[in-house]
């Protein structure tokens, strides 16, 4: 165990309360350990615009770019189903803020060393 733990706010699925959440009603943040982050829509590059945003408000947030290890895109040709599926496989410690925490930690011990 580390001797400096590294304070996180988090929610219950593990996600940094701040990070922002993707905000069309068929779009979603998946489970571990790389999250399925998930943008559904019946055009293609209105799935492709939201995921762009969310991508450029996520790095804002991080500070950083965000981990994605990949990019899938599927289909549903049911009825009533909605046509694209994207997800972005995201590291799950960016979508739970480590990155800030690892940071604001960093800068309160160089803090503490000036003082």
């Amino acid at each position: 165990m580390s001797e400096n733990p590294v304070a996180l706010d988090l929610d219950d699925a593990g996600l940094a309360q701040a990070l922002p959440r993707p905000a069309h009603r068929h779009d979603e943040i998946g489970e571990v350990p790389f999250r399925p982050v998930q943008f559904r829509d019946n055009d293609l590059p209105t799935a492709l615009e939201r995921a762009a945003s969310w991508l450029r408000d996520t790095q804002r947030w991080l500070g950083e770019p965000v981990d994605v290890i990949a990019v899938h895109l599927d289909y549903d040709d049911a009825p009533d189903a909605v046509y694209y599926e994207l997800k972005l496989l995201c590291n799950e410690e960016d979508l739970a803020g480590a990155p800030i925490a690892v940071r604001d930690q960093t800068s309160e011990r160089r803090r503490s060393a000036q003082a």
